[in-house]
């Protein structure tokens, strides 16, 4: 088959089509870019400059040095000298690069660029990176080669939600050559940058190796990848519908959890596309085909302790009883911890992600009375706790009493014991154990569990 070269020249007022219509960006929008010094920022760059009075549009750009050149200090004074010559603001970002031998550097540099990226896009704000057509066809080869299912063929979106504002991608209906065809008719000088040239990087041997080779055989064979990438958006976008549709039938309450029961009512493969779906709304990496098979066997058989785990990097999948739930998976927490406690004083348990406060009272919770002058401490279990609960003449075994309540085995451990001397006094905000339950009319310390994110207004 004979593909047609379909590159339509690239200027400014081609850019603007791009922005007004496919983006539907209005005139005053405040514009960031991602600006690297190369050759398709600096391109966005320069054709933005000249719409800055038709689009009464603020520009500012934020370079991102990852620290992984010796000479990456002058990219970014020679990218703020760039900017300066256009009347724009350059603002640099050193990030520092890690988990490469957990991700590869591609991707862990990606991580971090454009995690430093979002803390400059308020509301209503679009940042815009300079991805073209060669870079959305290269990405639909990788995907396809790591066996990507709908949404990952989809590629880069043109434009998505990102931090507070928008991520925008206005060069993806435009080639490489084009770009560099518009760099040398105005005489622009960017940046070369040699790991570009590093063939040991998947999608520059793709780039150098392969798909010149596709070009050869096949020209305009990127426009057509790209195209294919669009329909895949297309039907990730219904399947995200149904998904949607599905999520609401097997929720539990009003939290992230969702029924068992109701997945099984789901034909195996609806079943998946929730669960992707599902993943993808918590902002949890998306499982690979083994960990969802996992998930899909968690789904259908009882685990025989009524308690079973999925986990792959950063992440775990739990069923319990009736319920699935996910998370990001937490470090290990010190069961060493001993810490002293004043009721007045909210306190934060280090690596659990929860903070214990005390709320003054009257008949319930500890008594102030029975505390008395004993040195209150909070640790975590360490196994064999007991605790005679208030109007009961036995003592029980904590273990049994979580169990009893119902209370996960993923939050068992995180639930902090309060001491008095060396007497258990309470759990979490759970119970109280005698002699230090306040009786009626006995002025109390209310104990209150809370997440350390609501705490401090993360969520």
């Amino acid at each position: 088959m004979n593909l047609t070269n379909t590159d339509s020249s690239f200027s400014p007022q081609a850019l603007a089509r791009v922005l007004a219509g496919r983006l539907g960006l209005t005139p005053d929008a405040s514009l960031k870019i991602a600006f690297s010094g190369g050759l398709d920022s600096y391109v966005l760059l320069h054709a933005l400059c000249a719409l800055r009075d038709p689009l009464r549009t603020g520009i500012t750009a934020v370079h991102i040095d990852h620290g992984l050149q010796k000479n990456s200090a002058e990219w970014a004074h020679h990218c703020v000298h760039l900017c300066a010559g256009l009347g724009v603001s350059c603002l640099v970002e050193r990030v520092e690069v890690c988990k490469i031998h957990e991700e590869g550097l591609e991707a862990a540099a990606r991580r971090a660029r454009y995690a430093r990226l979002a803390r400059h896009v308020g509301a209503g704000e679009v940042m815009l990176t300079a991805h073209h057509v060669d870079d959305q066809a290269e990405t639909v080869l990788l995907q396809l080669l790591r066996g990507a299912g709908v949404h990952g063929l989809a590629a880069m979106p043109v434009m998505t939600e990102f931090s507070a504002g928008h991520l925008a991608r206005p060069l993806l209906e435009f080639t490489r050559r084009e770009l560099e065809a518009y760099a040398n008719a105005h005489g622009l000088r960017w940046i070369e940058d040699i790991s570009n040239q590093d063939t040991r990087l998947a999608r520059n041997f793709l780039r150098h190796r392969i798909f010149p080779v596709v070009e050869e055989r096949w020209p305009g064979a990127a426009h057509q990848l790209a195209r294919s990438a669009r329909h895949a958006a297309e039907a990730a976008g219904l399947l995200d519908e149904m998904a949607a549709t599905d999520i609401v039938s097997c929720r539990v309450g009003t939290g992230t959890a969702l029924s068992v029961t109701a997945l099984r009512r789901l034909p195996p493969p609806r079943r998946r596309n929730l669960i992707r779906y599902w993943l993808r709304a918590q902002g949890i990496q998306a499982p690979s085909t083994m960990h969802l098979d996992q998930i899909m066997v968690l789904t259908e058989n009882e685990p025989r302790s009524r308690h079973g785990l999925i986990r792959w990097p950063g992440t775990d999948v739990h069923r319990f009883r009736d319920e699935l739930v996910a998370f990001p998976a937490r470090g290990p927490l010190d069961n060493a911890l001993c810490l002293s406690w004043d009721p007045s004083v909210s306190l934060e348990i280090p690596g659990s992600g929860l903070r214990l406060r005390s709320e003054p009272v009257v008949g319930t919770g500890l008594s102030r009375e029975r505390i008395g002058r004993a040195r209150l401490t909070v640790r975590l279990r360490q196994g064999g706790e007991t605790c005679q609960l208030a109007g009961r003449r036995h003592h029980h075994k904590l273990k049994k009493l979580l169990q009893e309540a119902g209370i996960p085995p993923w939050e068992r451990g995180r639930l902090p014991l309060v001491y008095a001397g060396d007497d258990l006094a309470a759990i979490g905000d759970r119970w109280v154990c005698e002699p230090y339950a306040a009786h009626a009319d006995e002025p109390s310390w209310k104990l209150v569990l809370e997440s350390a994110r609501e705490f401090h207004g993360l969520t």
